[in-house]
């Protein structure tokens, strides 16, 4: 539980957590209390052609405080990290007292530790590296890259193998020459909440089939015909079940039960990240919010 009484109604709030675990109701709390404007920290969240399948604020929730950086990327564009440090630039400088709330731990690393200015990685080069085997990808990293990240993640090798291959500079070295964040923690009141398996589970199976009721099917039918799955707006969980669904490949039964899966998975990929990235955090219990 937060106490109330050492809040700082001036210095920005932080809110991290995994899906489902109540990060907007408590942003929309904070904002009621004591003011400010509740900023997207979620990298599906700000696709416009999702709204209910990203657990996006619903309308009325959006008339009760300021919120910025929801919906405002159209669903075929790519956005990147980099993208919403420049987005939310300005924001920070001027305006009600930021509240960041969401459940992409990168975005909040990038925010209040810098981010690499890394040039963008050709296509032709990305597909040269998805051909290529992880040994093959790791041979051509220098053993200070290789003590840096977890050789056996393939995805965080390819990304030093396409950086080195790129720019002829090794990825530890972009990262090493990272600017000063544009919010550094010490300077904010950053939130960590932790939801335990057990407690989230019900939720998330409970909110999926309430986003069914909400028009989920009828949001993922209005995407089906641009729908392409190398798009990163894609990547909404319960997404690609829904249109398997609408192009008669599974029941919707089948694609609710996978989404759920999809789901409870997503989450927890965001408590390892969490529990290796923010244990300096002040940690909330779900269940006590």
């Amino acid at each position: 539980m937060i106490d109330w009484k050492s809040l700082d109604a001036e210095r920005p709030v932080l809110i991290a957590g995994p899906t489902a675990s109540g990060k907007s109701a408590l942003a929309l709390e904070i904002a009621a209390r004591s003011g400010g404007r509740i900023i997207n920290a979620d990298a599906l969240q700000v696709f416009a052609n999702w709204r209910v399948l990203t657990a996006r604020p619903s309308p009325q929730e959006e008339a009760q405080a300021p919120h910025a950086l929801y919906g405002h990327v159209p669903g075929h564009e790519s956005y990147s990290v980099g993208h919403w440090l420049r987005d939310i630039a300005p924001l920070l400088e001027s305006g009600p007292r930021p509240i960041v709330v969401g459940g992409t731990g990168l975005y909040f690393t990038a925010l209040t530790e810098g981010l690499a200015q890394i040039p963008e990685v050709p296509a032709t080069l990305r597909a040269e590296a998805d051909a290529l085997p992880l040994p093959a990808l790791l041979d051509a990293l220098d053993e200070t890259q290789k003590a840096r990240i977890d050789c056996a993640n393939r995805a965080r090798v390819q990304r030093a193998f396409e950086v080195l291959r790129a720019t002829g500079t090794p990825l530890w070295r972009w990262q090493d020459e990272t600017p000063a964040p544009l919010l550094p923690r010490a300077t904010a009141q950053p939130f960590l909440i932790d939801a335990p398996r057990e407690w989230l589970t019900p939720r998330i199976e409970r909110r999926f089939s309430q986003m069914l009721q909400a028009g989920a099917l009828e949001e993922a039918r209005a995407n089906l015909p641009g729908w392409s799955p190398a798009l990163p707006a894609s990547k909404a969980i319960g997404a690609p079940e829904l249109i398997a669904h609408l192009q008669g490949e599974i029941s919707l039964e089948a694609a609710a039960e996978r989404a759920k899966i999809s789901t409870r998975q997503y989450a927890k990929r965001q408590r390892s990240w969490f529990r290796a990235r923010m244990k300096t955090w002040q940690t909330l219990s779900a269940a006590a919010l």
